[in-house]
This record gives C-alpha cells, structure tokens and sequence, in this order.
C-alpha cells in the first residue's frame, strides 16, 4: 500500500525560547500571505492565549486528551508542562501538495517525523546573550529562571534539524533566509 500520509513538506521552525521562532515565522506568514499553497499553522497548546504568548489556539487539558482521542490532531507531544498539537487538517493540506510552517519542539521531531513523510526541520538559533536579553524583556521568568533555560538551549543544540537559521541580527535577515527555505522546496516540487 503506497504511503498516502504526504505528498507535500511540512516545515518545521524549532529551537531555544528566545530564539525567535514566532517573529520570524510571523515575518514568512506576512510575505507569503498570498500564497494559498502554504498553510502557517496555529498550534493547538494547552495554555491560555495571552498578547505576550505565540498565536495558537487553546485548549484545556480535558478537551485537548478528549480531540486527540477523537483523532482529530496529525500530531501532539509535550513540553514545559504543556501539552501541544498541529491540527488534523495539516495532513490534509500537505496531502494535497501544499506546504505548511509549524512551530514544532525539539523533543517532538521523532513523533513529527513519524506522523508526516516528509519534513525539513529548520533549528533557528541566537547567541546566548540575545536569547537571554529577549527573554528577559518578556518580563515572564526570573535572572535564574533565563539563565536555565538559555543552558538546556545550548544542551539541546542541534537535534534532529536539518537547516540552521541564526537570528541574533535583524529578524529581516532570519526572516527572508526562512522565506527562501519555503520557497526554494516548492520551486524544487513543481
């Protein structure tokens, strides 16, 4: 029986808190909004969506366990406490030759490999005193709290990523190096 589950790509933006995975995929969304052969997709977590928190949708815990029973996630794993997941309807627009741009974790790459048949990982990066000043203007965790989690990002590296994208300059920079990534796989595709 021939693998039906991906006939497009799905792309995957992971790496460190602070790295700036939200801005510049947000840069591609603006850039390629256009583009109905690219899906960006909101994350489904279970976390309330807050102004300072990336844009995704939320579920309970309760009703999150309750749609991935239903079947009704193409993938989900956890990470800092949370539950995540990518829509069902992922599969299908890959499935149908498209493209779609997913915040994923690094922790989730085996699972996100196993549920589409075709991924680019793409690990975006900063210097560790950039990561550290973002985080800290959130204004969300303590000195100690950064500091942490800057460490695990450096423990972590380069899992599983197949491109690297450094966004310690200016998020035009990351930004356009991620819109050529998109592109060039779907001029490589047609």
């Amino acid at each position: 029986m021939p693998d039906t589950r991906l006939q497009g790509a799905l792309v995957v933006v992971v790496g460190p808190s602070g790295a700036g995975k939200d801005s510049v995929i947000g840069y591609a969304r603006e850039r390629l909004a256009e583009r109905s052969d690219i899906l960006f997709v909101r994350r489904i977590v279970t976390r309330e969506a807050t102004a300072d928190a990336e844009d995704h949708d939320s579920l309970s815990g309760a009703a999150f366990d309750e749609a991935k029973a239903d079947g009704r996630f193409a993938v989900s794993w956890q990470a800092n406490g949370l539950s995540y997941a990518l829509p069902r309807a992922v599969l299908d627009h890959v499935g149908l030759g498209g493209t779609a741009i997913a915040n994923g974790s690094r922790g989730a790459i085996d699972d996100i490999r196993a549920a589409f048949a075709n991924v680019i990982v793409i690990g975006l990066t900063a210097r560790p005193e950039v990561i550290a000043a973002r985080l800290s203007a959130r204004g969300r965790e303590t000195a100690e709290e950064i500091s942490h989690r800057v460490e695990r990002g450096l423990k972590l590296g380069a899992y599983g990523q197949d491109i690297t994208i450094d966004n310690s300059a200016e998020l035009r920079t990351a930004g356009e190096a991620l819109i050529s990534i998109i592109t060039g796989r779907l001029s490589l595709a047609s």
